[in-house]
This record gives structure tokens, sequence and C-alpha cells, in this order.
């Protein structure tokens, strides 16, 4: 992680630098406030370590000011001031995180590693693909070698379904819940009639199938080429 430590007190900032460097980490340094926000505007970072009371311009105006500009970095603020209301006011003025001085840097590299998880999200998957068929879920498209396929709305869905758990098996109840929002089996064909017509679209004309009936099961969809 690229992490930013806006640190006056020189001691401190050289134990977090070398800790960050040991834990695997890029830091770097500014010893005062307005060399901190010039850091900050200027480069990328994964996590912004900003100490509250700093010389020039103190924490919490560099975290207003890049919130302002619409910034949404990842920041920790560092305090020796621990009262319920400090650690409120921090917060408020844009702060993610709020940690008291003195810490224990196990406590801030935890902290930290949260934050920058935070920010990456969970990561989705726009495009998933079983042998030659292809859904691409931004442009709500499938293609299968390359030839189009229309599909309605509930069969995109019902696909989709599918190949995210491609070469697996799929129960009627685990459709129902996930594609139709039933919490109960509605005592209808609703299932074997999409799964038919889907069959119909993926699988007719081409080489091989890839969308199977298992028996007693359910259903799966898997590369059956080889």
């Amino acid at each position: 992680m690229r992490i930013l430590i806006i640190e006056d007190d020189r001691e401190a900032a050289d134990y977090l630098l070398k800790a960050l460097k040991e834990a695997g980490h890029s830091p770097d340094h500014a010893d005062n406030g307005e060399d901190g926000l010039e850091l900050a505007i200027s480069n990328t970072w994964d996590v912004l370590v900003v100490d509250r009371m700093l010389p020039k311009r103190d924490g919490l105006s560099i975290i207003e000011t890049l919130r302002a500009s619409g910034d949404e970095t990842p920041v920790l603020i560092l305090s020796a001031l621990s009262q319920v209301d400090d650690r409120v006011t921090g917060l408020r003025a844009g702060g993610d995180d709020y940690l008291s001085k003195p810490y224990a840097f196990s406590e801030l590299l935890a902290r930290v590693e949260v934050l920058s998880r935070r920010k990456a999200g969970p990561q989705v998957e726009t495009k998933l693909q079983v042998a030659n068929l292809v859904l691409d879920r931004l442009a709500h498209s499938v293609a299968r070698a390359g030839q189009e396929i229309v599909l309605q709305p509930r069969e995109f869905r019902l696909l989709e379904y599918l190949m995210k758990h491609a070469g697996q098996v799929v129960t009627r109840t685990m459709l129902l819940e996930n594609v139709w929002d039933y919490h109960f089996d509605p005592q209808t064909n609703v299932i074997d009639v999409h799964i038919s017509r889907l069959r119909s679209k993926i699988d007719k004309g081409f080489d091989f199938p890839l969308l199977h009936t298992v028996r007693g099961a359910g259903y799966s969809i898997r590369d059956s080429s080889n």
C-alpha cells in the first residue's frame, strides 16, 4: 500500500516509516500540514495517516479540504486528544478512523489495512465465461462463439446465476430464491419452461451442450467439450 504519513513528531514519523516498510508497504512523510496537503493532492494514496495537531495547517483542515475537493482517500487520524468529543469532531471532519496516542503499531497497522480494504471494495466480475459462452454484466449481453444471443431479462438473470456457479449443481430451491425471489415452491413448471427456453438459445446449433439437467438434483452449466 502507498501510505502518506503527515506527522510533525520526527521520532514518531521515523518509527512509523520504518515499521510500515518492514510490513511491506510504501510510506512517505510530510512534517507539516501545508506540505502534507500538497503531497496528498498531487499523488495517489491508499491511506493517509494524519496527525491532528500540525504546524502551518492542522490535520482536520487537511481532511476537510480533501473532502471538499471530492478526494475520498481513507484517513486515519492520530491524536493525543482522546476524549469522545475529540474523536467525534475528527470523524465529522471527514476522517474514517481515529486512533489516540500513545498507540501500538500493531493496532495502527490493522486499522490501516481495514481502511485500505474498505476503499478497494468487493471485486465484482463484469464478465462470466464458460467455454465459448460469454455473459457481459455491464453491457447486459450474451454471446456464444462470437454469435450474439438475445435473452429476456429473466433468462439473463437465470443464465447469470448458473454461470456464477459453473460446474456446480444448482437446485430448484436455489433458483427459486435467487432468480425468482420466491422463498417457497409455487408448485409450477416456471423453472422447467425457462430452462428449456434458455437451453434452446445457448445450446441449439452449437457443437456441444453447456446446460445440463442433473436428474433428481437440479441443473448445471459446464464445459462438456472434452
